[in-house]
């Protein structure tokens, strides 16, 4: 049950009035308290704390309440039934919501002949969060890894390999393009040579393709690995610029018969600035002068292609907040052109950062690449669980690594910058991935310690018990919140509190103890059951995996 909504709306229909509902930070006061007395007292005339008083008979009905009291100037606190609590949490959770969509989700974007690096890291976890969200509320999702599989970079690569020969491995490949790349840089002729190499490509010549072909499926290859160490859900279509370079003719006439398409300096553009603008707000360019296709082309191209294939309701993009400008003028271009009624929105996420604030490097000064940081941090995991005299298999291992990376990229907003410290991020306490699973692994060797004991009713609850429950019934509440706010750091935050209340509930109130009565018992395990069902469900949605022991 979504708690806040149903109360909410409960109270609402009772006063025939809207007003807020917020939860005290002190929950001594109670467990909501509402404005609604202080919203009515003007219409109605009356003194807010009177009318407060008037309306607290008309609370007490309803019958989730347990009491109803004022304070201050006329707030009201309202306490919730411990039985309703405990009839409600034990209900399994359903998020299911009343208006499902189609959503096409773009995320991944890696670039082909190129190493996964920390860059894709964000793009990687938040893209695959939001799309287990959409699912989990009933929506209708389909992921794209548009790559970059196109432009020059295959020109250069191409270039190399018709020299060098075909690499044979990925580790290979990966050298390849930057060092085709420092070539051009020094050398003019090489860059004129790969230019006419990527024309030619993209012409259909059969010798290019056939490289580009063999190529790929390294490529290809190397990205699965990265995507099954992350444990991301596999794309439902890995579709970049090539795939949609035979919709940029279509896209272009689009424009054409909306006469937004300009020449300025032999390229064209679509001029997207408004009188609102404050900002700077340059053209779109839509082809180069040289006539190449630019990444404009094919983002706006996908839109059409998307459009027509799919009929999304949202479409939704991840990427790097360097690209914000970017999809202002995709989107702007995309409603002036009629190319799509969908809902379109950009996530750009911000930077990872070492400890010294500076963009996270290798020891050597290189970009991080994707697998060496899943070694590091599973190195750092082995470490700590070595120092601290413990025995942990490598599936383990590997697990409480994964969830140190995933969890601390999520447990940011996603719009901001964030430390990446690998010795921070493995600690079993605090704010971390390894302190979830923990908790996960408590909860669940005490249920499998307990063995089948039936769940009792629950007409009192301690504060401990009450607290815990009443987060559980916040799930679904957050679950919505993270969907709608596209903000996947509440499910990490969630998660979090969640473990805290848990760890305070377990300390605090001993289940399997010989001197804990057996009604006692079987209450606190289905609290436990329930708070381990919730956790893990809000594990799932980060894509982290529940190792057996800790």
């Amino acid at each position: 049950m979504n708690l806040y909504k149903y109360v909410s709306e409960s109270i609402n229909d009772k006063l025939g009035f809207t007003a807020n509902l917020e939860t005290p930070r002190n929950r001594a006061f109670g467990d909501f308290s509402t404005n609604a007395a202080m919203v009515m007292a003007k219409s109605a005339g009356k003194n807010p704390r009177e009318l407060a008083n008037e309306i607290l008979p008309k609370l007490r009905e309803l019958d989730f309440v347990a009491d109803a009291s004022v304070a201050g100037p006329g707030f009201i606190n309202i306490k919730l039934r411990d039985d309703f609590i405990w009839r409600t949490a034990a209900e399994p959770h359903n998020a299911t919501t009343a208006t499902p969509k189609k959503i096409d989700l773009d995320y991944g974007g890696y670039n082909v002949g190129k190493a996964l690096h920390i860059g894709h890291l964000r793009t990687s976890i938040v893209g695959d969060t939001f799309n287990r969200i959409a699912r989990f509320l009933g929506h209708t999702t389909k992921s794209y890894n548009h790559i970059g599989d196109w432009g020059r970079p295959m020109g250069l690569i191409i270039a190399w390999i018709l020299e060098y020969g075909m690499p044979k491995n990925a580790d290979e490949l990966n050298k390849i393009y930057p060092a085709s790349t420092a070539r051009a840089h020094d050398d003019e002729t090489w860059l004129n040579r790969a230019k006419e190499i990527t024309a030619e490509l993209q012409s259909g010549n059969p010798q290019y393709r056939q490289i580009y072909d063999d190529f790929m499926k390294i490529s290809l290859a190397q990205m699965d690995e990265v995507l099954h160490r992350l444990n991301l859900l596999p794309f439902d279509a890995t579709m970049g610029e090539r795939g949609v370079a035979p919709y940029v003719a279509d896209t272009q006439k689009i424009l054409e018969s909306r006469n937004l398409l300009v020449e300025s300096d032999g390229a064209l553009v679509v001029n997207v600035r408004t009188d609102d603008d404050t900002a700077p707000m340059p053209p779109l360019m839509f082809r180069t002068s040289s006539d190449a296709q630019t990444y404009a082309a094919a983002d706006l191209s996908a839109i059409y292609y998307r459009t027509k294939t799919d009929n999304p309701d949202i479409i939704g993009y991840f990427t790097d907040s360097r690209q914000n400008l970017h999809f202002q003028q995709v989107f702007r271009v995309a409603k002036m052109a009629g190319l799509t009624t969908a809902e379109l929105f950009h996530t750009g996420f911000g930077a990872l950062t070492g400890p010294d604030g500076k963009p996270f490097k290798t020891r050597d000064g290189g970009v991080a690449e994707l697998l060496d940081i899943l070694d590091m941090v599973r190195d750092a995991v082995h470490t700590r669980v070595t120092a601290a005299g413990k025995q942990l298999n490598a599936e383990t291992i590997n697990n409480i690594a994964l969830a140190a990376v995933k969890f601390n990229d999520l447990l940011h907003d996603v719009r901001s910058d964030y430390v990446f410290d690998p010795t921070q991020i493995t600690s079993f306490e605090g704010r971390t991935g390894p302190y979830i699973l923990y908790t996960a692994v408590r909860l669940n060797s005490v249920l499998k310690r307990a063995g089948d004991q039936s769940d009792a009713s629950a007409n009192d609850l301690t504060d401990d018990e009450r607290n815990l429950l009443i987060e559980t019934l916040d799930f679904e509440r957050t679950v919505q919140s993270a969907f709608d706010n596209r903000a996947t750091d509440m499910i990490a935050n969630y998660a979090y509190d969640l473990c805290q209340l848990a760890n305070t509930f377990y300390h605090n109130c001993p289940i399997l103890r010989d001197d804990v009565d057996a009604p006692t018992r079987a209450k606190r395990l289905g609290i436990t059951r329930i708070a381990r069902d919730t956790l893990a469900a809000a594990i799932d949605l980060m894509g982290l995996k529940i190792p057996d022991e800790m």
